[in-house]
């Protein structure tokens, strides 16, 4: 299956803080690692703790370097499907939002998990698409 196949197949799934189980639990991480386990049948590193606080202000990108590690980055080139894309939710705040893109345009939709909603198919909105930091696909 498509990573964007793969990612509809967690909506629905309840918002759970550090969590990674379709139809139990997860957060935007443990949905990307959910997909990573359908395709390579293991996560890509061990646990790690983090906060959910989208507006953290940090010096370090944590999910950002993590990221670059084991995803490849999608450098030029416009959107694609399947693609992860990393959004930063404040100004100041490091990069913490993850999602999946699952249609192409002219009406972009990503998948991601969001508190008090969980894993939910939304339209990439201009306003969602000017917090992209960056983009990756699995490898």
């Amino acid at each position: 299956m498509t990573p964007e196949a793969l990612a509809r197949g967690w909506v629905g799934t309840p918002y759970r803080h550090q969590a990674s189980c379709r139809n139990a639990g997860a957060d935007c991480l443990g949905l990307i690692r959910g997909i990573w386990r359908d395709l390579y049948g293991q996560e890509p590193v061990g646990p790690v703790i983090y906060s959910s606080d989208w507006a953290e202000v940090r010096q370090d990108e944590p999910l950002l370097v993590g990221l670059n590690g084991v995803m490849v980055p999608r450098l030029s080139g416009g959107l694609s499907c399947g693609e992860v894309v990393l959004f930063r939710m404040h100004v100041h705040a490091a990069a913490k939002h993850l999602g999946v893109i699952v249609q192409a345009g002219p009406e972009w939709r990503f998948v991601h998990a969001c508190v008090g909603v969980g894993v939910v198919e939304t339209s990439l909105s201009s306003v969602w698409q000017r917090r992209i930091v960056a983009r990756f696909a699995f490898p």
